[in-house]
């Protein structure tokens, strides 16, 4: 599977937002969509999990729906199967995010032009704790 064409400068400069929704985040300590936002979070980001079906992960709220988060969110990062992704994207363009980034494996190109369309950065088919090993 591709990836996007942003450069790894490009990549360093989302890192410096803070703000991070992370749709699909997990229970699961054993899966990526719990392990690597707990990571972002050791690593000094905000993170807002949204899950519908938990009220607390990571010592933190979890929200339903990314409609109901009322704080301001920089990055939203999903944790959805490539199929899935479109209505999540559609609700996230609505937060005005700077930045939506699809987990490795995740890629959808209907979602990722709606997102451009708005000027949004998208970053697709890439992990968040890998990407940040590698660059930091």
């Amino acid at each position: 599977m591709e990836k996007d064409s942003l450069s790894d400068e490009e990549i360093k400069e989302i890192y410096s937002l803070k703000n991070v929704a992370v749709i699909g985040l997990s229970k699961n300590q054993e899966k990526a969509a719990h392990f690597v936002p707990k990571y972002l979070a050791e690593n000094g980001y905000n993170i807002i999990p949204i899950n519908p079906s938990a009220d607390e992960i990571l010592n933190k709220k979890c929200y339903p729906s990314i409609n109901d988060v009322d704080e301001s969110i920089d990055i939203v990062d999903v944790f959805r199967p490539s199929d899935q992704v479109l209505p999540f994207v559609k609700d996230a363009i609505k937060k005005k995010p700077k930045v939506i980034w699809l987990q490795e494996g995740i890629h959808n190109t209907e979602a990722e032009e709606l997102a451009r369309k708005e000027g949004i950065t998208v970053v697709f088919n890439r992990c968040m704790l890998a990407e940040h090993q590698r660059l930091f």
